[in-house]
């Protein structure tokens, strides 16, 4: 059995080290570990099986739906009328459009359930703006990339789906409730941070905007904001399920995006319509080989001799606690998000509860801390995403970067150890025991 995990482990670094995509890496790795105790044959059967049997969920349905409306939203004009809005209420305030920033990534990454797609969009219009205004780009492009990572907390998010899935069955309506107050706290933090670090450079003060201006600017983005009220709203009134939410979220999208601010043309939802099918394809292909690894974990009982390992380590679970959040704060910045939930949930979700804390807060805090790493090189996506569009490097961003990995940090510890942050609105809601 040890030689196996040895084999998995060692594979599967060896794989991601030479480049191989993530999904392919797992999947060999995999299949390597299995032929130690099952012959060829049925090992490649049972890979099949298992990755087969990881995407025939009902929940999974909700992915490619939301994938398509965060797509239509991200060429649909949305971004701009979100940065509009937001300057509204903090741009004339020292370091506005830093504040714009933040705020715009994270309405739009809640729009669209894309931590990338709000990098792009928003940073597309803003890194320019806060530029020409005498901001440095590697501290706009700093903070574009944080704050695009606090939509896959506020829902609609399809990593959440992803962990309904791993932690087998909590309730989809119950996460997307929980993400909003951690959401909003690591909005909060990123915010703070920008406020010193403006008032410290002495970056200027916008223009205070025409009150006509402004609620012109305010109408022309209500359309975009209703999105989260009509898909979050008919979710908790019962009005149709999470997966019925991202087909009414896909309707709406199509109408506001080609009919009412016509930013997307008839001729190109073809395009859309591939652009999704890859992403979805991609995201499917990682749950089937994550599910798979997991399924050969379990089989070779790593969660249990991890768990036995961990609770031997101390009887404090605030210790316990503060020290898988740094595994996964080291996995974060080696693999993606959606593999290192469906395979570490499994292995840490069984020590977490036998300290007393629930899947649902669990949930919340494995999202929140691999946020961390997707702004974090060599593997952070959305970094990567925010150095092209600021057209800076990441040594260039380094130093601004810290203090908010700080608050990203510090909002991590807080949701940790305080759980009515992320239990008390589904609580209120009448959607968690």
């Amino acid at each position: 059995m040890e030689l196996s995990i040895v084999v998995l482990v060692l594979s599967f670094a060896v794989l991601l080290f030479l480049n191989v995509p993530i999904a392919i890496s797992i999947g060999i790795s995999t299949l390597l570990t299995m032929l130690f105790t099952i012959d060829f044959t049925p090992a490649v059967m049972t890979l099949a099986q298992r990755m087969a049997g990881g995407i025939n969920s009902f929940a999974l349905l909700a992915i490619p739906f939301f994938i398509l409306s965060g797509i239509l939203m991200g060429q649909g004009g949305i971004a701009h009328r979100l940065i509009e809005f937001a300057k509204v209420f903090f741009g004339m305030l020292p370091g506005g459009l830093a504040f714009v920033n933040v705020i715009s990534c994270t309405l739009f990454g809640a729009i669209s359930g894309s931590a990338v797609a709000a990098t792009s969009a928003v940073g597309g219009f803003m890194v320019p703006a806060m530029t020409k205004e005498g901001y440095d780009r590697g501290f706009s492009g700093a903070v574009t990339v944080t704050a695009s990572t606090t939509g896959l907390l506020i829902p609609p998010s399809n990593v959440l789906i992803v962990y309904s899935l791993a932690s087998g069955g909590v309730s989809i309506a119950a996460l997307f409730i929980a993400g909003y107050i951690p959401g909003l706290l690591l909005m909060a933090g990123l915010m703070a941070v920008c406020g010193i670090w403006a008032k410290m450079k002495g970056y200027p003060v916008g223009e205070r905007i025409p009150f006509r201006d402004a609620v012109r600017k305010t109408v022309d983005a209500i359309p975009s904001l209703l999105l989260i009220i009509i898909v979050i709203g008919g979710i908790v009134a019962g009005f149709f399920t999470a997966t019925e939410a991202s087909v009414i979220a896909v309707l709406y999208a199509l109408a506001l995006s080609v009919f009412i601010y016509r930013e997307v043309k008839i001729n190109q939802l073809p395009s859309i319509l591939v652009k999704s099918v890859e992403t979805t394809a991609i995201v499917m292909l990682l749950i089937g080989t994550s599910t798979a690894m997991s399924w050969v974990m379990s089989y070779e009982n790593i969660p249990q001799t991890i768990s036995d390992a961990l609770i031997a380590l101390s009887d404090n679970p605030y210790v316990i606690l503060l020290t898988i959040n740094l595994i996964l704060l080291i996995v974060g910045i080696f693999m993606d998000m959606t593999p290192a939930v469906l395979i570490f949930t499994p292995i840490f979700l069984p020590v977490v509860t036998e300290l007393g804390m629930s899947p649902l807060h669990f949930g919340i805090m494995i999202v929140l801390n691999l946020c961390i790493g997707l702004c974090t090189p060599p593997v952070g996506s959305v970094l990567f995403v925010g150095c092209g569009i600021a057209k800076t490097t990441i040594a260039k961003m380094f130093k601004p970067l810290l203090p908010l990995y700080a608050a990203m940090f510090i909002v991590l510890m807080l949701v940790t150890y305080v759980p009515a942050f992320s239990e008390a609105l589904p609580r209120l809601f009448g959607l968690y025991e």
